[in-house]
This record gives structure tokens, sequence and C-alpha cells, in this order.
């Protein structure tokens, strides 16, 4: 942890929300150092799976469905109204804050799904880019149905470009982006109901190495010009 100075205030708040989400998922903080610098939090999480029991990002095969946990955009959208780069109702702003500032880790839906699926990431760099991990670990490709991505309900008032930015692309979702055979999907709707959590078909893995948009009939999907779908870039 560096800290410009040693602020009581900010470091009760924070110590306070740093125990509360590890007791919450019973990982206790071992260990750790501070120094005076420009703010920075560094957390490294270790954890375990029974052997052979992991989800990876390289099982994905041609005729999987594509999944996609809650709605998508949200705390991108935030993030742009924060910066000025988009305008919303009043009251908007508010409500989006929760999925930017306290996203929730799905780490029960993971467990939950875990005998039922081929591949699994979450949803930290744009749906786009992280689907496109398990496209690449997997050698497959997609065809993905942008009209049945779920979206954050403020997304609709935007326009269409920057509708599909924040929906296909924001990023800071955390949501679980997972594949598995269509003979799975009463299993998977099971676990929905059982953990009350919105879980979306939005498009198959195909043959090949390419990722493909489509309406709901299949046929190509139009992206607006000048659309930006490359998501965060760790080092841009």
């Amino acid at each position: 942890l560096a800290l410009p100075k040693a602020d009581p205030d900010w470091l009760l708040a924070f110590s306070r929300g740093l125990s509360q989400i590890a007791a919450e998922f019973s990982c206790p903080l071992v260990g750790g150092d501070t120094t005076r610098g420009p703010l920075a939090i560094s957390i490294t999480i270790l954890g375990e799976v029974p052997a052979g029991a992991g989800v990876r990002r390289s099982g994905a095969r041609p005729g999987d469905d594509i999944w996609v946990s809650g709605c998508l955009g949200g705390a991108a959208l935030a993030l742009r109204l924060l910066e000025g780069r988009a305008r919303a109702a009043p009251g908007v702003l508010e409500a989006l804050l929760p999925a930017l500032l306290r996203p929730h880790p799905r780490v029960a839906l993971g467990l939950a799904l875990a005998p039922w699926v081929s591949a699994m990431i979450d949803l930290s760099d744009g749906l786009v880019g992280d689907l496109g991990h398990i496209l690449e670990r997997s050698s497959v490709g997609a065809a993905l149905d942008v009209e049945h991505v779920p979206g954050a309900q403020a997304l609709i008032e935007l326009e269409p470009r920057m509708r599909l930015e924040c929906l296909l692309a924001g990023g800071d979702d955390y949501e679980l982006c997972f594949t598995a055979l269509p003979g799975r999907r009463p299993a998977i709707e099971e676990v929905a109901d059982r953990l009350d959590v919105r879980l979306s078909r939005i498009g198959s893995i195909e043959p090949g190495g390419t990722l493909r948009f489509a309406d709901r009939q299949g046929q190509p999907y139009r992206l607006p010009d000048g659309l930006d779908l490359t998501g965060f870039d760790h080092f841009g």
C-alpha cells in the first residue's frame, strides 16, 4: 500500500471495507507493506481448486452456447459520466456508481456453474476482448448475438455508438462469461433461479477463429462506423 500521506480517516474506511469483503469470502490478510508515494493498492489473492476441477479458458467447443451473467455497460457509462464524456438524466449516475465502485465478486455463481460449463472468464476489460481470450485459448470462433447481450437500463438513452461501446467493450463489469453445451441449459437455468442471478444466452461457439456479430435471426449485425471495441488497454 503506497500513500502520499498517512490519512487516519481514509485508512479507517479502507481497512473496514477490505476487512468486510475479505471476511465474506473467508480470505485472511497475511503480510503486507506500506510506503510513501502516489496512492497505489496491490493485492495478491491466492486460492486452490480440486485437481481436475478448474474451469479454464481453453475448453470451448463448436456448438457450445455463450452465456453472460448480470447486465453489462453500467460501470463504463458511470465512468463516462464522471469524466464528462456522456450526459444522463438526474439520478442516473448515482444509480450506476455501485456497478463501478462496488462490483460484487461472482464467486458463488462461478462455483455453482463449474460442473456444467466448458470455459469461463470474468469480464474486466470488456465483453468482446475477454470473450476473445476464450476464443484464442480454445482455438474457436463465435457468433455474438448483439441484440441479446443484456445491458444496463441507462444505456437505452445513449446514441448507438456509445451504447454499443459501453455494452460490448466498456469493461469493469466483473460479470462471468462462459460456454456450455446446449444440453446443459436446464442445469444452468436452475443455477440462475437458485442464486437469483440473471443469466443470458448471447451466442454460440463456431469453428475457426473469427468473432462475428449477428442479430436475432443470425444475420450480420451492422455496427456503427467508428465503433471502438478494443476494450481496456493496460498499456495504452
